[in-house]
């Protein structure tokens, strides 16, 4: 029964999509890290509870079918703050959270920064 369950998550993690645009933040990512550890026997794992194993795999294909978002449609695509999904999309891209976490520095600390870089070049010269 462990060779079905390994070959069932195997096909999910197929058809799961990788963000490009999320690097270590992925779900996708996420759960084949989380698959090939639970299973890294493959197909000759011993599951130790075979209803929770079943169970997570139940809510993780509700996930991927946008079970919800078909079972209770919204009216419109958009937030109470009128923000698009692909507005969102962006905002939470990998280089942009980079780029906002830089625009918060303060100047004293980004002057610190360069400066220790700089000093920490010259002495490993």
């Amino acid at each position: 029964m462990a060779a079905t369950r390994y070959r069932r998550f195997l096909k999910l993690c197929e058809e799961w999509p990788v963000e490009e645009t999320k690097r270590q933040r992925d779900l996708g990512v996420f759960l084949r890290q989380r698959v090939a550890h639970a299973f890294r026997e493959g197909e000759n794992t011993q599951i130790a509870d075979p209803a929770a194993c079943d169970q997570m795999y139940e809510s993780l294909v509700r996930i991927h079918t946008n079970y919800y978002k078909n079972k209770y449609p919204r009216l419109k695509d958009t937030t109470f703050t009128g923000v698009t999904v692909e507005d969102c999309k962006m905002i939470l891209a990998t280089d942009i959270l980079k780029q906002m976490e830089e625009m918060k520095k303060g100047t004293w600390k980004k002057l610190r920064e360069r400066f220790y870089a700089k000093k920490s070049e010259e002495d490993s010269k």
